[in-house]
């Protein structure tokens, strides 16, 4: 059996021990924006013309609605180019203020995130956010040096001794998912970018024997990949990855690593046994619905349409099947600025997303409410439609998080 751990960025497809190097950093956790800040932030959201599908009439303002059912996984039209062209010169000015400093701010810093990350900010800032680089400036370059160093010996401990020393039904079901992964990005077809997260993904799983490699966990990983190599592709094509310097890649990966690492130690019984961290979300997702829009509520249990059936891999995938990359790293921005941004906020956002197409959904039976449901019309949002929708989330968060008779106990199925 050949060794596998070699080379793991190089263009060689073989893997040879000795030529392994990859790396990444990270902890801390980040403290939560006071809430009259963020609703200032969000009253600042640019709310162009809106040409997003509508919600019911209980649920104003109304939209237009412009509906195109295509499968997410035709969203190769998105250029997954995630410069925000539509950031200001004085917000990224006050950007390059805060991440330059000798000790970042860091509530400073999340209430800057929640409106949107100029691209060029974007990985120190997501890496700042997730508590992974340090907020002193000083401490962040050895700081990457020894994670990325750690994450390379365990590589080489990993993959070393080649294939016949790994979990089979694990690297077997890793090898299958990551070809699957959609991300709308031709890189993620590249050779050399899929050897890489199968890697990541791998180590990860070695390491949270709790909960172990679950299906999904792959689609979180590309925002990573994307935006730490983000800086230095010229264009998001295959041959773009393959070219990739060799000390570049091999930093992307490790940093991928560990920053998918703090993620997921967030959200972590999302993916033990059972999953009762999606379970918990989808029924308050579900009472949440029905607090807001009572017509939709009845009309789907009336239909018999279950939570479960959609909004299980809204929670599991964050939304990565349903929104292109571009706008699902838009999303990622004000997540990571929010506390439990991946757990509590995207349970409104989960809400907002399905109260978006209230009106069609109501004239809709069984079988067209899950078909809709499950490939929805997405694909030609634009940066609007995901400020929108991020907005609305946070104005439901602050109307109903909290609220007494919201999140009560409740015996009710997802």
């Amino acid at each position: 059996m050949k060794p596998i751990a070699s080379g793991f960025w190089r263009r060689t497809p073989a893997y040879t021990p000795s030529e392994v190097s990859v790396h990444f950093s990270g902890s801390v956790s980040a403290s939560l924006p006071k809430a009259e800040n963020q609703i200032t932030a969000t009253a600042k959201q640019p709310q162009a013309e809106n040409t997003s599908p509508d919600r019911g009439a209980s649920n104003p303002p109304k939209k237009d609605e412009t509906e195109k059912s295509t499968d997410s996984s035709t969203r190769s039209s998105d250029s997954s180019n995630h410069n925000n062209n539509s950031i200001g010169d004085a917000a990224q000015e006050r950007f390059h203020a805060v991440v330059t400093e000798s000790n970042v701010d860091l509530v400073q810093l999340q209430r800057l995130s929640w409106k949107g990350i100029p691209g060029q900010y974007r990985s120190t800032a997501w890496q700042l956010l997730l508590g992974y680089l340090p907020l002193n400036k000083r401490r962040r370059e050895p700081t990457l040096q020894r994670k990325r160093k750690e994450y390379d010996d365990m590589v080489r401990q990993t993959f070393g001794r080649g294939e016949g020393s790994l979990d089979r039904a694990l690297w077997h079901q890793i090898r299958i998912d990551v070809p699957r992964t959609t991300s709308g990005s031709a890189i993620f077809r590249s050779e050399r970018v899929q050897r890489s997260l199968e890697r990541i993904l791998y180590c990860w799983a070695a390491r949270h024997p709790a909960s172990g490699y679950v299906q999904g966990i792959n689609d979180l990983l590309t925002p990573f990949v994307s935006v730490f190599l983000e800086p230095h592709l010229e264009e998001h094509t295959e041959s773009a990855a393959e070219a990739l310097n060799d000390d570049v890649a091999a930093a992307a990966e490790a940093d991928s690593f560990w920053c998918l690492t703090r993620l997921l130690d967030g959200i972590q019984d999302n993916y033990t046994h059972a999953q009762p961290g999606v379970l918990r979300q989808i029924v308050k997702m579900k009472e949440l619905v029905a607090r807001i829009d009572a017509p939709l509520a009845q009309h789907l249990e009336a239909e018999g349409v279950e939570f479960m059936q959609f909004a299980f891999r809204w929670i599991n995938c964050l939304l990565l099947r349903e929104v292109s990359l571009s706008n699902t790293v838009r999303m990622w921005d004000t997540c990571l600025a929010e506390p439990d941004g991946f757990s509590s906020f995207h349970t409104y956002l989960c809400a907002a997303f399905l109260l978006r197409w209230s009106r069609s959904l109501l004239t809709m039976d069984f079988q067209q409410i899950i078909v809709f449901l499950q490939r929805p019309p997405t694909d030609a949002w634009r940066a609007e439609d995901v400020e929108l929708l991020l907005s609305e989330a946070y104005m439901y968060k602050c109307l109903y998080h909290g609220s007494p008779s919201h999140y009560a106990t409740t015996t009710a199925r997802p």
